[in-house]
């Protein structure tokens, strides 16, 4: 949560870097950052001015419409009704707000038809005609929506702005629209200033505001600009009572109107329409960045009126950005519950897809260095699958900054960070004594394939850990007998429920060393390998000797274990880095010191599948898979969790797939459940 201070820090940031990025749009021509950067830190500001109104600035960019007009060659001209901007949605929601607020503010019920006007947003440079019985007067851009500059002399070379209107025109009215330019004629423009070592525009969009912006006329004509209308300021008279009424007439006096628009009737057409533009877009001979909505009767516009410096009518539908450009500007390291070390990137916030992007996955040490990304560098973000972000581009890899250095140890333990042989992800070996894996660690720790302890669910973890029961690590779990009454001051809990979760806890005491094992959650010593393990050793203390051995270099050691079916040098590795790290060791140690695992034991037993290797698959249906592993493991017989030529026995419930066409194709054994319980039986 942020506090006032914050606020006001961070609304003062805002308003500095939009009034920069407003003049170097609107007034220069020359903008810097891209217009999801720009919506993103309009976004932003609106969303803390509503979070806190009563720091709401006085040069709030809210409050702003365009940039003002400093040293500008062309004269200002002041506007008869200012030229106001439109309110930005990134949402199908956020278009269905907006109806449904003209619907409460008209007081209309739901019988009543709201209709709008739909038209595709042209990217161009808002500029405003005044005909005085029907000749051209005057033509302005929008300036700061008060005051803007005078171009009639420009204009007069741009297509679809005539110097007088055909038909029955009011004695005053004033025609505003967008002046741009087509993306044809843009690549055009661009490649003969390439060629004359001139100036190239960044996009259609400034090279219209550069070509019309000009002191001297004759260079606009030699710019392909065009111009189309979609409403109107100052007038004598309103040839309508609608907004479809008005359009059609100024397109009967000779101006050009956008050809997508239409008039709709709901929120479902609205949208409608925006997808059938959405899905032209790409195909339309200039750039267009959403959809403009407006109420249809000029009565109710009236009524709705403005708000500081966009009226309540109307609503602009922002396409989302497919792609966008942004600052990285910073990279951290996250922890994940598995202990996984993960660069995120923190940038300079962005419109993708129509969501506000800070941060961005740069997946792994690997990634960055491809990449080349630093602190600094001007990268090209997407959404993957409108879901993940990531950097598809560095753009400034060549600068001269050192390359990121990723940890070797974790940021949140202080554990050593490795990457094994053949990964690419680097991994706190912290385990159970690091803070970011805690949970995930404990409650695998009582799960019911290693200490099985009933009771201890995820949200008595999460809320022990909170109080700060669990710090030490599982060892912990057993030192609650101590806590009771603390427990029992819990919300939620009563005698019975605390003394069945101690009495479950203390039953463990003596807990099986394979399970045990497992709990700890080592890396790459599962269930099946702890129980391989300490049927070599039987006993733990003899398996961490082992492991320390083989980790300091002791061959016979290391070949212990890897002479131990099933166990590979990964394992091997796996246990000598656990025990390799102090608090590792501690954590083994007191842990023993609350629990007496006796000696692993084997039962030998003749029965049918003894030394053969099972491998269960599909549903099992009286008994679950951990059950039929631990029954097959009785009987002498080794379970494996995939089917390969040493396979000599698969087990298949309902739903058996790959497993059961593989084990076929091989000729190996295959039984149903019912078969393999009838073994069960049969050895007692």
């Amino acid at each position: 949560m942020m506090n006032d201070a914050q606020a006001a820090n961070e609304l003062m940031r805002l308003a500095r870097q939009i009034a920069k990025h407003n003049k170097l749009y609107h007034a220069e021509d020359a903008p810097e950052i891209s217009d999801a950067e720009y919506d993103a830190l309009v976004r932003r500001n609106a969303e803390l001015e509503a979070q806190f109104p009563h720091l709401v600035r006085a040069d709030s960019p809210s409050q702003a419409v365009g940039h003002e007009i400093a040293a500008s060659p062309l004269s200002k001209v002041e506007h008869e009704v200012r030229m106001l901007s439109l309110d930005n949605a990134f949402a199908d929601e956020e278009v269905a707000d907006f109806a449904a607020r003209v619907r409460r503010f008209l007081s209309l019920d739901e019988s009543e038809t709201v209709a709008f006007t739909a038209e595709d947003k042209i990217d161009g440079l808002s500029c405003s005609l005044r005909y005085e019985k029907g000749e051209l007067v005057l033509a302005a851009t929008r300036g700061d929506g008060s005051v803007g500059e005078t171009v009639t002399a420009n204009v007069a070379h741009v297509e679809g702005i005539p110097q007088a209107l055909k038909g029955d025109v009011p004695d005053v009215f004033e025609i505003r629209g967008e002046v741009y330019m087509s993306r044809a004629d843009f690549a055009a423009l661009n490649a003969a200033q390439e060629e004359a070592g001139g100036k190239l525009f960044a996009n259609p969009r400034n090279a219209a505001a550069g070509s019309l912006r000009q002191k001297d006329a004759s260079v606009t004509a030699e710019r392909p600009l065009k111009f189309w209308a979609h409403g109107w300021g100052a007038t004598s008279d309103v040839p309508g009572e609608t907004q479809q009424d008005v359009v059609r007439a100024i397109e009967s006096w000779g101006v050009p109107v956008s050809p997508l628009f239409t008039r709709v009737e709901s929120v479902e057409a609205m949208l409608a329409h925006y997808a059938t533009i959405a899905a032209a877009r790409p195909d339309l001979p200039y750039e267009i960045d959403g959809v403009v909505y407006k109420v249809d009767r000029l009565d109710w516009q009236k009524r709705l009126g403005f708000v500081a410096k966009a009226p309540r009518w109307a609503l602009a539908h922002k396409f989302p950005a497919e792609r966008a450009e942004t600052t990285v500007e910073a990279i951290d390291i996250q922890v994940g519950r598995t202990g996984k070390l993960t660069p995120v990137g923190r940038l300079a916030p962005v419109l993708v897809g129509g969501v506000t992007v800070t941060n961005v996955t740069l997946h792994n040490r690997d990634e960055i260095a491809r990449l080349g990304v630093r602190p600094g560098d001007r990268v090209v973000i997407q959404r993957a699958g409108d879901v993940i972000p990531q950097v598809v581009e560095n753009l400034t890899r060549d600068a001269d900054r050192p390359a990121f250095d990723f940890p070797d140890h974790c940021p949140v333990c202080d554990s050593e960070a490795v990457a094994e042989e053949g990964e690419v992800d680097v991994r706190c070996t912290g385990g159970l004594i690091c803070r970011a894996q805690q949970f995930e660690r404990l409650k695998h720790f009582v799960s019911r394939g290693a200490l099985d302890i009933d009771g201890l669910g995820e949200k008595t973890i999460a809320e022990f850990i909170e109080h700060g029961w669990l710090d030490s690590g599982p060892a912990d779990i057993f030192r609650l007998k101590n806590r009771e009454a603390e427990i029992l001051a819990l919300d939620g809990w009563k005698e019975k429920s605390a003394r069945n979760l101690l009495a479950s806890i203390e039953a463990k005491r003596q807990p099986d060393a394979a399970r045990l094992l497992f709990g700890l959650g080592i890396r790459h010593v599962g269930a099946v390998t702890a129980r391989d393990l300490l049927k070599h050793f039987h006993a733990l203390p003899a398996l961490r000797a082992a492991a320390e051995a083989a980790r300091a270099g002791d061959e016979d050691a290391a070949q212990s274990l890897t002479a131990i079916d099933g166990i590979g040098s990964a394992v091997v590795e796996a246990l000598g880095d656990f025990f390799h790290e102090e608090h590792n060791r501690a954590l083994w140690d007191d842990l023993l010191s609350e629990v007496s695992p006796p000696r692993y034991e084997v039962e030998s037993v003749d029965s049918p599948v003894a030394g053969k290797v099972v491998v269960f698959t599909g549903k099992l249906e009286t008994m679950s898979r951990d059950e039929a592993k631990a029954q097959a493991e009785r009987l002498g017989a080794k379970a494996s969790g995939s089917v390969s030529a040493k396979t000599d026995l698969l087990v298949a419930g309902p739903g058996a797939g790959s497993k059961l066409k593989k084990a076929e194709e091989l000729g190996i054994e295959v039984m149903d459940e019912a078969g393999w319980a009838a073994i069960v039986e049969a050895a007692g």
